[in-house]
């Protein structure tokens, strides 16, 4: 196929596109990559803005990835794709420019979603989602010395909050959400990493909504739905991302919450065309048929070259994407890592020390009686075993010849939520030997400790 193709263009310039482009030349693909990004940067550490650049662990210069392979592409960076005419296979550039291309891969990411009423003129108020964003949030913190208020209860609010504690900043962390993480990882684990952050100095102001802003010479004042009053210097907006696909308007694909695609990543309604990375809404055969977006750091790099891979094969040949999901973050010196998607899990049993303060354990998840993910605060070793036996456990189903070729449901946006899951609590020695099959067996015995 690859000698048919004379152009690959990739819309979007960060890690997914980067190592796309890789894989293209692994395989031998001579023609012309063409790679466009809004922004003037090559791809650069997204990770690495809330915690070491920050900090001042890590420098500008340092955030940027190497290429392990000359991929002799053209760059196209401060250029917006405006549309896509994938009929014609034309992406509209500024200017009126066309830009043709033999095969399209869409990486446009996300963006920072807004919060309604926000002061987003005043310049103490920022998102967090590009580097020009930690540069300017980072000149903020400089300027002043007050209070750091963080809005969000995710994964990137919690990291920079854990930062501002490193930097001795007095900190606030403002949600709607009871917990922490309560989508992403349960209640109760949400609960045992809000003590956490309580007991490095952190304030939380959870389950509450914001009633009022107001700016002056003193900072931003918010207003919060029980009557306290918190005056900040600094105002992070960390309230989610949304899908890059303003572009995509009107292009005949469907967006919602992402671009729709096949097992496979090639877009659902349009041809020669995949999608990847945090952008791209599809099917992981090893959970499931229904499609979800994975917004973690190692899915760029695989479903990049996944769909690399397969935008080469063309549809006949493709191979569905099936990875095992992983991620880490790291907060006040607790490493947490997740494989799997917990997000989809119904019940959650401990497999070794309960997180009730103790920074030391192991969360298994549960669907229909089957493990989906496990989530380990400081137990790195284990995890690793762990995660194998996940990996070998969760088998990608093998999808017919019909559904291989059918397309994927328009059904409404999945939006799993464990809150009110029931929970299985058990307690297990840390010594002792721990397996995944723990998860399913111990459904059928009665949850000592159980709630």
């Amino acid at each position: 196929m690859s000698g048919r193709m004379e152009r690959i263009v990739i819309v979007g310039a960060g890690l997914t596109a980067l190592r796309a482009a890789e894989r293209l030349r692994e395989m031998k693909f001579d023609g012309e990559v063409v790679i466009v990004g809004d922004e003037p940067y090559k791809p650069y550490h997204r990770p690495a803005l809330s915690k070491q650049l920050v900090t001042g662990k890590l420098a500008t210069k340092d955030l940027f990835f190497p290429a392990y392979h000359d991929i002799d592409a053209i760059w196209r960076t401060r250029t917006r794709a405006h549309k896509l005419d994938h009929g014609r296979h034309v992406v509209h550039l500024p200017g009126g420019e066309e830009l043709k291309y033999d095969g399209l891969m869409i990486a446009t990411g996300v963006e920072a979603r807004h919060l309604a009423g926000a002061p987003r003129h005043d310049p103490r108020v920022h998102a967090l989602r590009t580097l020009d964003d930690a540069i300017a949030i980072k000149e903020t913190l400089t300027r002043s010395k007050g209070r750091v208020v963080v809005i969000g209860t995710g994964f990137t609010g919690c990291e920079f909050a854990s930062s501002c504690r490193e930097m001795n900043r007095d900190v606030t962390i403002i949600g709607r959400s009871k917990t922490l993480f309560g989508k992403a990882l349960g209640p109760e684990l949400g609960a045992a990493i809000g003590d956490l952050h309580r007991r490095h100095g952190v304030d939380l102001a959870l389950g509450v909504d914001i009633r009022h802003w107001a700016t002056g010479p003193e900072g931003v004042a918010i207003v919060l739905s029980n009557e306290r009053l918190i005056t900040a210097a600094c105002v992070i907006l960390a309230v989610g991302s949304m899908p890059s696909t303003d572009w995509l308007a009107g292009s005949g694909l469907v967006l919602e919450d992402g671009v729709l695609c096949e097992p496979t990543c090639h877009v659902v309604g349009a041809s020669d065309v995949v999608a990847a990375g945090d952008v791209a809404r599809w099917p992981n055969l090893r959970f499931d048929g229904v499609p979800r977006r994975v917004e973690h750091w190692l899915n760029a790099i695989e479903m990049g070259r996944a769909a690399a891979e397969n935008l080469l094969a063309g549809k006949s040949r493709a191979k569905p994407f099936t990875p095992l999901p992983r991620f880490w973050s790291e907060q006040h010196h607790v490493r947490i890592q997740a494989a799997g998607i917990p997000a989809i899990g119904q019940q959650t049993m401990y497999l070794s020390t309960r997180p009730n303060g103790a920074e030391r354990s192991i969360t298994g998840y549960i669907r229909a009686g089957k493990p989906v993910g496990i989530v380990g605060l400081n137990q790195p070793r284990t995890m690793i075993h762990l995660t194998r036996q996940l990996d070998q456990k969760l088998r990608p189903m093998v999808p017919s010849e019909r559904v291989r070729n059918a397309t994927p449901r328009r059904t409404p946006v999945e939006n799993p939520s464990v809150a009110n899951a029931e929970t299985l609590s058990e307690r297990t020695p840390s010594d002792s030997k721990i397996d995944v099959s723990e998860l399913s067996a111990r459904l059928k015995a009665p949850a000592r400790n159980g709630r």
